[in-house]
């Protein structure tokens, strides 16, 4: 099995939860918290790619985004979520677990069980 990376915010639960239960599980992963180390353009795209939802899922359509007066139809492609993301990480929906060639948003954090 490929080494999981979690893309995590510690300032969130549902991601600190996924952390727990990796750990719980006594599991190998890199923890990247993508608020301090900015993904690039590259990482984005293959998250993109291999997450199975539409590119869209990868924003958090929260108080930040409507503090930004953002459109959410805006946002719909692969390119438009990218550019969107590496000029407001913040909206990036958290916690993103990746194992190999597959990626899941896990929210719920029990979601990262599904990759384990």
């Amino acid at each position: 099995m490929a080494r999981l990376r979690l893309y995590h915010n510690p300032d969130c639960s549902k991601s600190r939860g996924a952390l727990e239960i990796l750990r719980k599980h006594g599991t190998e992963f890199d923890v990247v918290e993508y608020l301090k180390e900015p993904l690039d353009r590259e990482t984005l795209a293959q998250i993109a790619e291999l997450l199975p939802d539409p590119p869209e899922e990868l924003v958090r359509k929260d108080r930040n985004f409507e503090r930004l007066d953002l459109d959410p139809n805006r946002y719909k492609t692969v390119e438009a979520v990218i550019e969107l993301l590496l000029e407001h990480p913040e909206l990036m929906q958290r916690p993103i677990l990746v194992a190999g060639d597959r990626t899941l948003i896990c929210r719920p954090s029990e979601k990262v069980l599904e990759l384990l």
